[in-house]
């Protein structure tokens, strides 16, 4: 069964300035490599739908929602914090990003992929159910978990984060909640300073000092991830697939090469083909050196794909 590949090229015309790490060029870059390699051969290409404002409310508060809409510019850009700014294409790519893994959830669900790779901007990890932060919007990969919940009736769904910097909008949405369980790394004493001490009784949190590389990665993997998902038994894998904890990224100060990140795919599609009929959804979060980013995303997506 081919793969799956969610994009839409409006979420290329959200941008926050010269400059800003978060740019138009990252989906160009992931995408251009899946060309270049053949990949996307081999994947059913869907151009992404946006989410409705019912899906969003799943996760996000609904006068959150009316103030990003409100405050969606017609020209220029509006400022929510000093890292994250709205242009007049912010609010069509943010719904579109979301659309793009809940569109996944609904193709990996009904059957017509297994594995489904979403290459989105803006990100979403860091949006909580009440504030945009941290270049996110709209939290991409937690509404479609909730509509694997709320809509197909799923009972118990994970979510698996490796970006450099931790999940808080993911941890503030779904902490506490016995559906769903949350492995993730990120670096310690780092932005955006929380995650060290979790939440809910269903965050497995791994801070990892700064210099770490793919030996204490794997480590914590092995020793804390992997048994708390065999004993979650997750009906579907969900990944917030952040590529910036690679060692040419200086977003951050991990270590991470390519090999990490195929091997820890590898394992997590070893968890799906055992608990959740080998279904996984995967969504872009960060990634800011864009040689780096494409190729890590490049060898998770083979990976993803069994290859």
């Amino acid at each position: 069964m081919l793969a799956a590949y969610f994009s839409h090229p409006s979420m290329r015309q959200h941008e926050m300035g010269p400059g800003h790490p978060e740019c138009p060029e990252r989906l160009s870059a992931v995408q251009d490599r899946l060309l270049g390699s053949g990949l996307l051969d081999y994947m059913h290409d869907v151009t992404a739908r946006p989410a409705t404002r019912e899906q969003i409310a799943r996760v996000h508060d609904t006068l959150y929602i009316d103030e990003l809409f409100a405050h969606s510019p017609a020209e220029g850009r509006h400022n929510l914090d000093p890292d994250t700014s709205m242009n007049p294409h912010t609010l069509e790519a943010a719904l579109l990003a979301a659309g793009a893994a809940i569109e996944a959830t609904d193709w990996v669900i009904q059957g017509q992929t297994q594995r489904a790779f979403c290459n989105v901007r803006p990100p979403g990890h860091h949006a909580e159910r009440h504030q945009a932060m941290g270049f996110c919007f709209f939290n991409n990969v937690c509404a479609a978990m909730a509509h694997a919940l709320e809509h197909h009736g799923l009972e118990r769904v994970a979510l698996i984060d490796f970006d450099v910097h931790h999940g808080n909008g993911s941890e503030d949405i779904f902490a506490g909640d016995d559906r769903v369980l949350m492995c993730s790394i990120f670096q310690t004493n780092f932005y955006p300073w929380s995650g060290e001490v979790p939440k809910g009784p269903n965050m497995v949190n791994v801070g990892l000092p700064e210099r770490s590389r793919g030996e204490q990665f794997r480590e914590a993997v092995t020793t804390r991830w992997l048994p708390a998902l065999h004993a979650f038994r997750p009906q579907m894998l969900f990944i917030s697939a952040g590529f910036d904890a690679h060692l040419e990224d200086d977003m951050g100060n991990l270590g991470l090469v390519e090999a990490d990140y195929a091997w820890v795919t590898d394992r997590l599609g070893e968890v799906a083909d055992q608990h959740a009929q080998g279904r996984i959804v995967s969504c872009l979060e960060g990634g800011y050196d864009l040689s780096s980013l494409a190729r890590s995303a490049c060898a998770h997506v083979k990976s993803l794909m069994g290859l």
